[in-house]
Parts: C-alpha cells; sequence; structure tokens
C-alpha cells in the first residue's frame, strides 16, 4: 500500500483550490447565515430551563479549582517543615487547615478568606474531603494485624481496655461540667456526655504506626506491645461511637438494638463470606494489578453506603472491609500503594483543611473557655497516658516501657480529628467544643516524639522482658 501512496500522481493545485472553497468556505458562509437568521426568530422554548442554564454554578467550580490547589500546598509546605522538626506530618496538615481557616486568615484578612472559601465551596470539599476519609479508614482496617494482637496475649487487652475505661470515666467526668455552658441547645446529657467520654478514649493508631515505624525497633522496644494496644483500643473506641452515633440520632432503644444487629450481621458477613470470597477469587487465577484497584475502590464506597444505610457512619463500612481483605497478595497490595499514594497525597489533606475551616480558635475569646480548653487537654493526657504507664507497669512491664507506652497511647492525631467531625456533623457538640477537642489533639500528638525521647533518655537502665502473655 505504500508503494501504491508513493506512485499516486501528485493532485493538481486548482483541483485543491476548489475542494477547499466548496467543502470549507461554502459551509462557513451557510453557518453564518443561519446564524442571523436565527437571531430574527422569537423563541418559544421552556423559560424555567433557560433560567436553569443561566444559573449554572460554573462559578463555584472555578473557585474550587482555585481554592484546592492551595488547600494542597499549604497542607504539602506545612507537612514538610513538621517533619524537619521531629513532629509527624498529619500535624502540619492540621495546622495548615487552622491557618486557612477563620483562625489566621479569615482574622488578619477575611474579604480574602471569603473569597478563597466562599459558602458554596462547603458542599464540594466536604464530599471530595468524605471519600478521602472513607479511602483512609480502608487502610486503616487494612494495616491491622489481629494475629499479631492475639499473639500479645492477655495483658494487651488489659492495657488497651485500662486505657479506654479510665479516660471514658474523665470524659464523662468532665462534660458534667461543661454541659450547662456548651452543649448545643436541646442536646440531652447522654448524648453528649458520651461522646466527650469517647472522644477522651481514642487512640490515633495509624499516626502511632508511623512514629513506630519512624523510629528502630531497638530504640523503642515496647513500639510493637504499644502498636497491639492501640489496635484493640481503636476497635472498642469504635463500637462505643457507633452506639453514640445511634444515641445522638435519638433513635428509640428498638432502633439502636435493631442498629447493633444489623451492625453484627453487616460483620459476620464480610467475616464468613466476602473474606473467604476474597481470598478463593484472588488466589484462584492471576489477576491484572489494573482491574483489582477499580474493585476494591467499587467495594470501599458500597461499604460505606452499607454502613450509613444501617444507622451508624460511612466510615465504618471501609475500616471492616479492610479488616478483611486478604493480606500478602500482590495484586491487593499494589491496589492499596496506589489508593495510599492517592489519598494521603490528595484527598486526606482535604479532611484536614476542611478541619481547619471548621475550627475558630477565636470562640475561645474568653478566660472561661481558654480554662476549659487546658481542662480538656490535661485531663485526657493525665487519662489516657496515665492509665495506660500504671496498666503496663501492673502487667510486669519495666517503667521506661510503660512510659513508652503511656506516651503512645495519648497520641490522638488525625482519628481524634475523624470523631470530632462526625460529633460537628450531628450537632452533639458545638464549635466551641470542637476547637477546645482540635487544641487537645495537636497538643497530644505533638508530645509523643518529644515524650519518647525524653524518657529513653532519662531511663538509660537495661529493660524489662517482653509483655507477658
Amino acid at each position: 500500500m505504500a508503494d501504491d501512496l508513493r506512485l499516486a500522481p501528485p493532485v493538481r493545485r486548482g483541483r485543491t483550490r476548489q475542494v477547499y472553497v466548496l467543502l470549507v468556505l461554502v459551509p462557513a458562509v451557510l453557518v453564518v447565515a443561519v446564524l442571523r437568521l436565527g437571531g430574527t426568530v422569537t423563541g418559544t422554548g421552556d423559560a424555567a430551563g433557560g433560567a436553569d442554564r443561566a444559573h449554572t454554578p460554573s462559578g463555584a467550580f472555578a473557585a474550587l479549582l482555585l481554592a484546592l490547589p492551595v488547600m494542597l500546598l499549604a497542607c504539602h509546605l506545612t507537612a514538610s517543615a513538621f517533619r524537619r522538626l521531629g513532629q509527624p506530618a498529619v500535624i502540619g496538615e492540621i495546622v495548615a487547615g487552622i491557618l486557612l481557616g477563620p483562625s489566621l486568615l479569615g482574622l488578619l484578612w477575611p474579604s480574602g478568606y471569603h473569597w478563597l472559601f466562599p459558602a458554596r465551596l462547603t458542599a464540594p470539599i466536604d464530599n471530595l474531603a468524605q471519600l478521602g476519609l472513607v479511602s483512609f479508614m480502608f487502610m486503616v482496617g487494612h494495616e491491622l494485624d489481629l494475629g499479631a494482637v492475639r499473639g500479645r496475649g492477655r495483658a494487651v487487652l488489659a492495657i488497651s481496655h485500662v486505657g479506654v475505661a479510665v479516660p471514658l470515666l474523665a470524659g464523662a467526668l468532665l462534660a458534667l461540667g461543661m454541659y450547662g455552658t456548651y452543649a448545643p441547645d436541646g442536646m440531652d446529657f447522654t448524648a453528649f456526655g458520651l461522646f466527650v467520654a469517647v472522644a477522651m478514649s481514642i487512640t490515633a493508631f495509624p499516626v502511632l504506626a508511623r512514629i513506630i515505624a519512624e523510629r528502630r525497633s531497638a530504640d523503642l522496644p515496647a513500639g510493637p506491645v504499644a502498636l497491639s494496644c492501640a489496635a484493640v483500643g481503636d476497635i472498642t473506641a469504635w463500637c462505643l461511637l457507633a452506639v453514640v452515633v445511634a444515641v445522638a440520632g435519638h433513635t428509640p432503644p428498638f432502633g439502636v438494638v435493631r442498629i447493633l444487629v444489623l451492625t453484627a450481621l453487616f460483620c459476620a458477613l464480610l467475616h464468613l463470606v466476602v473474606r473467604p470470597l476474597l481470598e478463593r477469587t484472588l488466589s484462584a487465577r492471576p489477576w491484572s494489578r489494573g482491574s483489582v484497584l477499580p474493585v476494591l475502590f467499587s467495594g470501599i464506597l458500597l461499604c460505606a453506603l452499607a454502613t450509613d444505610e444501617i444507622g451508624i457512619h460511612a466510615i465504618f463500612g471501609p475500616f471492616l472491609l479492610g479488616a478483611v481483605t486478604p493480606r500478602g497478595c500482590a495484586p491487593v497490595e499494589w491496589a492499596v500503594a496506589r489508593l495510599r499514594s492517592v489519598t494521603e497525597a490528595l484527598l486526606l489533606p482535604l479532611f484536614f483543611v476542611f478541619s481547619g475551616l471548621r475550627t475558630s480558635i477565636g470562640l475561645l475569646g474568653g478566660p472561661q473557655a481558654w480554662c476549659w480548653c487546658l481542662a480538656v487537654v490535661l485531663t485526657a493526657t493525665v487519662a489516657k497516658w496515665g492509665s495506660s504507664t500504671l496498666a503496663a507497669r501492673g502487667c510486669g512491664l519495666g517503667w521506661e516501657d510503660s512510659l513508652s507506652i503511656g506516651a503512645l497511647m495519648n497520641c490522638r492525631g488525625l482519628t481524634e480529628l475523624v470523631v470530632l467531625n462526625i460529633g460537628l456533623d450531628l450537632g452533639v457538640i458545638t464549635p466551641t467544643v470542637f476547637t477546645m477537642f482540635v487544641v487537645m489533639a495537636l497538643v497530644s500528638t505533638m508530645l509523643t516524639a518529644p515524650a519518647l525521647a525524653l524518657i529513653a533518655r532519662l531511663s538509660p537502665g537495661p529493660r524489662a522482658g517482653p509483655c507477658p502473655r
């Protein structure tokens, strides 16, 4: 065919001009004529449809295209700065959200803040942040090694549950004092007190895992024990949070029982049906890497929808799916790695910024509010760190390892923000209480790395043996 093309006679220029005039210029002239003729015709179409087109939210999309790069770059810069200070990147990303929110940008340049983050962007940013959140919760569940938890024995169960029970009690007592002044109007004490108690008992398992990974095992022998305790404690706290969501929704007692039964059935379905099905399907034939990722992400979204329809929060479905997804399978690990890169680099920072946009330090303007904020920070730190330390010491660990476990269990970070946003969305807490607990999450997380370094420096003696069974 190439030889035929080379041997074809050349086309004459005159014929090329004729083709161009007849098939390009003439149609173009006719198009202009038709448009001019149509301009003289009176339209009788659907007026409502024309009004809808006139209000197409192209301006909101343009504003989103401007706001997203600002948020992502701010998160990247602050995360890099806090890494250099020896802090987890999550601290910098939370701080970026606070700096871009009403606490700083809105205070120093109100017109610029409202121009950059107009009210119409709240819904699209929230939707993107929720996508990042459900993806992140899947990865949290996938990182949970329940076999390692079982291998640590009864001491892990004791330490983790003490680290939940004592902060629960401290949070409930603190809520008694805060209820009259800071509870939302019409909110009963049961929902408010239970939420404050659960918020006190949270440990940031993902942040804790990254802190342990960044420190060599020789420097932190208590790390595996703390990681196992955090896994058990987080599972307990998520179950309690599901109860809070049901109670806060003013669900009658029968409705709460129904939600708990449906949740148990959903867990059984994932463990008894979905897990074996995934293992059998993935091992039956070789899967291409590109086909696993869309299937996995679709499963994440469907599980989020399922738990949302059950009546608990959408984050629980992906978390449970991650816990039953097989580990060690090459296509799955490849898909999880790709999902993690997109989530942590693009979607999850939007969650931090959205949390920062909802945080207003100005709400703590009076001495009373700051005193209550200090009380929240001190109560959370003493209850979590102190109880976990004493429980570990009572189980036979040395003081250095016990104090290290307490410091690690006191790390709250991202998981605390997830819980706080749920409480604010449900109307269980006010923006003022939300701000107090965000400050507590920042302080408790920032204390972790310096506390571990100080404990190691002050305790050079020999360490106790492994955690007893």
